[in-house]
């Protein structure tokens, strides 16, 4: 225990080791006091649009395609919209934090895009329509073959007992 607390860890916890070795130097004293170690103050500030934390370290353009239901295409809009350099996320100040909020806020996006996409879902489940037939059974409904693929809808592979490979 002594030599993981004698080898710093971190940069910041260099005086923590210091201070230890001059402890074990001395030995008289038996109390160890960290009074003089303040940690650096983090200042970590998430940009919060349309209910999304959006990463810092990234281009607003990739940031905003976060939030369920931009895209490429309509992050680059908005972008066009403000007349906004594509700068990083980090860098806005509040004025362009809160003018990039109210350019969101005008698209359908997350809950309202969920709720919508699976109201559509549930009214062709209840009109037996041929994609909400689909919906029901778990199959994909945009025409795609079945006999092989489409393993994402359908689960995993269940063997049939009883089926016996034919002889080559």
């Amino acid at each position: 225990m002594a030599q993981s607390l004698a080898t710093p860890v971190a940069p910041s916890l260099s005086l923590i080791s210091t201070s230890f070795a001059s402890f074990k130097s001395k030995s008289a004293s038996t109390s160890l006091s960290f009074s003089t170690f303040n940690p650096p103050k983090v200042v970590i500030r998430c940009a919060r649009v349309g209910g999304v934390e959006i990463p810092n370290n990234k281009r607003v353009q990739y940031s905003l395609q976060y939030i369920h239901g931009i895209g490429r295409t309509r992050a680059l809009e908005i972008l066009n919209d403000l007349k906004m350099e594509n700068k990083i996320t980090k860098d806005l100040t509040e004025d362009e934090l809160i003018l990039l909020r109210d350019e969101v806020s005008k698209y359908m996006i997350e809950g309202d895009l969920r709720r919508f996409n699976a109201l559509a879902i549930r009214r062709l489940k209840e009109i037996q329509c041929y994609r909400g037939i689909r919906h029901i059974q778990g199959l994909p409904c945009r025409g795609q073959r079945t006999k092989n693929n489409c393993r994402t809808l359908k689960g995993k592979k269940v063997a049939i007992a009883g089926k016996k490979k034919a002889p080559r």
